[in-house]
Order: structure tokens, then C-alpha cells, then sequence
């Protein structure tokens, strides 16, 4: 393919240790007006799912990493997996697939542009420009027809990517998340947070946080290089136990985990909770990679207030991310304190802008998360079956919609309180 007279070459790999993990990051930093490193798409995130054995061909996730290069530079490029499944994905296909079985057709393998296991949206399509992010979809869609693969799904994907998707022709799916934002100006504490609700719901939150803390339980946090290799592997038993008691084994390995200790610590903020002096509960919560951790100049105790963060360029437009939590004891509104009000709190004192819940969970809306959509872009090879699925979205979308506008009447905030902007997100 051609741009401007220059060649372009696709080049296909079967690992992300292929790829150069400086050429990567430094895609991925592209997609971002403040250069901020969204920690799910980091070469290092998706180098050590490999390399853990959490997302392999043994586990249904076969890597096929696709690069754009002019001459010797990377100038875009996406992590795609070949899948023998729909686990992992928090986009739902499973009806796809049925109805292809039913029809002596097979689903599987099917092509994924995401990150395994985590429903987060960010840039799944890097690229220097609009141009370039272009010819890549063009690339993928050509690649996925070549392979005979049944489809291609890009799941929760930023502004950039669905505008290329959908000039491409790909169909356009929505889910709803919900996000807690905080307004420019920040909030003075939580309390100052808490009087923007409405009174039955500050109400509810404090009665929450009240119950915990009568029930004796305190809770430290560390961040980055400050959590200790016992709390890390406290943090998966506890993980871990969660998982098994619903019947399932965890998607990550505890060698992910130790991944994450030794190539990006900064990314990582974690929750103990204790009673007693013992711990009993933790949350593992993710933070942006700002470009002082890159230096090394990075020090979570210069943190000091919402204030000094909120007049550090460095720090504005911070997103922390609710990923993973257990327990070892039951405790009324424990996982709602660990989960949420703990990360809230830690957002608004250290300026933090955004804090995203994770997938689904209208519960969430009383805790002041407000929903948020996301959009994924789908191809099908078949003509009609992309007929079939393409109505069935237009369906979808209208619900969607309605659940929105349903969602926004039930705002947790006082009505004449300023409301932070309900699609918000970050930059990826």
C-alpha cells in the first residue's frame, strides 16, 4: 500500500516480545496530547500476559500483532488475537457464534483487537495520524479475509479508532460503563464531594463507610515501588480466593503479578484493609503512567494535595482504574469502601481527575459513577450474517440509548449541584 509515494509494509507477528518495546510506547504515547501512557496498552502489560501464560494459544488467545512500517520506523500497529472463545472479551458474542453453529458455520476462530481480560477504553489502534490509522484498518480487514477468519471485533475503543472503524465500514457496538469524574476544579476533600449528592445518597454513602469503620477495619495504601512483595502476594491470594469461590480459576497468574512488580510498579496503587493490625481485604487499583515515572523523578509522597496535583500539568487529566479486589473475611460494605469510596477519596486528594469502575454495575450509579458509553467496531465476513448482526445492532443501539437517558434522570446529584461531564474519559 501506498501514502504520499512512500511504501508501507505490514508485518505480522506471533509475539508482542517482537515488537520493540521503546517503538511501541513510544506509538502509544502518540495517542495522547499529554504523552500519558494508558497502563493496559503498555508493551510491558502486554508482554507479560504472554509471557505469564495468562493470555497464550493454550489459553485461546493466539497473538498476531499487527505493525504499519514506513522504511524502519513503526508508525502503527495493533494487538490482535486469534480467538478460540469469547471469554475474556466483557463485549458479548456468544449469540453470534450459536447462530453460526446453527447454521453449519464456524465462529471461531474469530479476530480480537483488545486487551485480554480488561474492559477498559483506550487506543487499540495506534497510529501517528488519522491517515495512517486508516491504512491499518484497511490492512486488518484485507488480513482477517485472506485468513478466512469469520470476523474482527475492536473492543472498547478511543474517539480515533471508532472514527476509522466506521469510515471503514466497520458496525459500531455500544455497552455502558460508569465513571466517577471529578469537576476542573477539583473537589477540597471528600465531604466536599459528598455535599454535590443528593441527600439521600450522601446519606447512603456515609451510613456504608460508617458500618466499615464500626466493624474495626482500617485501611493503608502503597503505591508504585512502595508495595511490598508480601503485599503482593497477599494481594493475590486474596484474588485469587475471590475467583475460586465463584467456581472459576483467575485469568492472571501470579507470575503476572510479579510482572507488574519488576516492569511497572508505577502503574499500580493498592488497598489493604486490616482488622486488628491483620490484613483482610485488598484492592489493586491502576493508575496513568505520567512522564516524570519515565525518569524516575516520580515520587508518590511529593503528592501531597489535591491542590499541588491539580497545578501540575504532569498530573492533570489522571485516571485511576478499579481492576481487581478480594477478601479473606466478609465485612457489610467492605467490597463498596475497598472498591470505591477508598479510590475516590485517594483521587480527589492527589488531584486525580477520573476514577473508572470496570465493566457494567449499575450499582455503581449510587456511588456517584455515572455512566459513561463505550463502542466497540465489528466485521463480519459474512454477507448475511454482517446483514443480520447490523439490524440486530440498530436494535441494541436504541436500547442503549434509553438505558442512558433512563440512567440520567436518576442522577445521584443534587439538581442544582454542577455535574461533572458524563462521558469523560481520559486521554488514552
Amino acid at each position: 500500500m501506498k501514502k504520499n509515494s512512500n511504501d508501507y509494509v505490514i508485518r505480522i507477528l506471533d509475539s508482542p516480545l517482537a515488537v520493540n518495546a521503546g517503538e511501541w510506547n513510544g506509538l502509544l504515547a502518540a495517542q495522547s496530547p499529554a504523552g500519558i501512557l494508558n497502563p493496559f496498552m503498555r508493551h510491558e502489560y502486554l508482554a507479560a500476559l504472554h509471557t505469564s501464560g495468562s493470555a497464550t494459544p493454550k489459553t485461546g488467545w493466539t497473538p498476531r500483532f499487527v505493525t504499519l512500517w514506513q522504511g524502519d520506523t513503526l508508525v502503527g500497529a495493533c494487538a490482535l488475537y486469534l480467538k478460540a472463545h469469547s471469554y475474556g472479551e466483557y463485549v458479548f458474542d456468544w449469540a453470534w457464534a450459536n447462530a453460526y453453529a446453527q447454521n453449519g458455520l464456524d465462529y471461531y476462530p474469530k479476530a480480537l483487537i483488545a486487551v485480554p481480560f480488561t474492559p477498559v477504553p483506550g487506543a487499540r489502534l495506534l497510529a501517528r495520524d488519522a491517515a495512517e490509522r486508516a491504512l491499518l484498518v484497511k490492512a486488518l480487514v484485507a488480513w482477517c479475509d485472506e485468513e478466512k477468519l469469520s470476523s474482527m471485533h475492536v473492543l472498547f475503543a478511543d474517539e480515533d479508532d471508532v472514527k476509522a472503524c466506521e469510515d471503514a465500514g466497520l458496525m459500531l457496538r455500544h455497552t455502558v460503563q460508569f465513571h466517577w469524574t471529578a469537576p476542573p476544579t477539583g473537589y477540597r476533600d471528600f465531604d466536599d464531594f459528598l455535599m454535590t449528592l443528593s441527600q439521600e445518597k450522601r446519606k447512603k454513602i456515609r451510613q456504608e463507610r460508617r458500618k466499615v469503620r464500626d466493624a474495626g477495619i482500617t485501611f493503608r495504601w502503597s503505591l508504585g515501588a512502595q508495595i511490598s512483595s508480601a503485599d503482593w502476594d497477599f494481594f493475590y491470594l486474596c484474588y485469587e480466593r475471590t475467583y475460586l469461590e465463584h467456581g472459576n480459576a483467575p485469568y492472571l497468574s501470579r507470575d503476572f503479578f510479579h510482572c507488574m512488580e519488576r516492569s511497572m510498579p508505577e502503574n499500580w496503587l493498592l488497598f489493604v484493609a486490616e482488622h486488628d493490625g491483620a490484613a483482610i481485604a485488598t484492592s489493586l487499583i491502576a493508575v496513568n503512567y505520567c512522564p516524570d515515572c519515565a525518569s524516575g523523578t516520580f515520587d508518590a509522597k511529593n503528592l501531597t494535595s489535591a491542590k499541588d496535583s491539580m497545578e501540575n500539568p504532569l498530573f492533570q487529566g489522571l485516571t485511576a482504574y478499579g481492576r481487581y479486589w478480594g477478601a479473606l473475611a466478609r465485612v457489610d460494605c467492605l467490597h463498596f469502601e475497598a472498591c470505591y469510596y477508598q479510590p475516590i477519596e485517594w483521587c480527589i486528594a492527589h488531584g486525580f481527575q477520573s476514577f473508572e469502575g470496570g465493566a457494567q454495575g449499575e450499582h455503581k450509579m449510587a456511588r456517584a459513577l455515572l455512566p459513561v458509553k463505550t463502542t466497540s467496531a465489528h466485521w463480519l465476513a459474512h454477507p448475511s450474517f454482517a446483514d443480520a448482526v447490523e439490524r440486530f445492532l440498530e436494535r441494541e443501539g436504541a436500547g442503549i440509548d434509553h438505558y442512558l437517558e433512563d440512567l440520567e434522570r436518576r442522577s445521584p446529584f443534587k439538581a442544582h449541584a454542577p455535574q461533572p461531564p458524563s462521558d469523560s474519559r481520559m486521554p488514552s
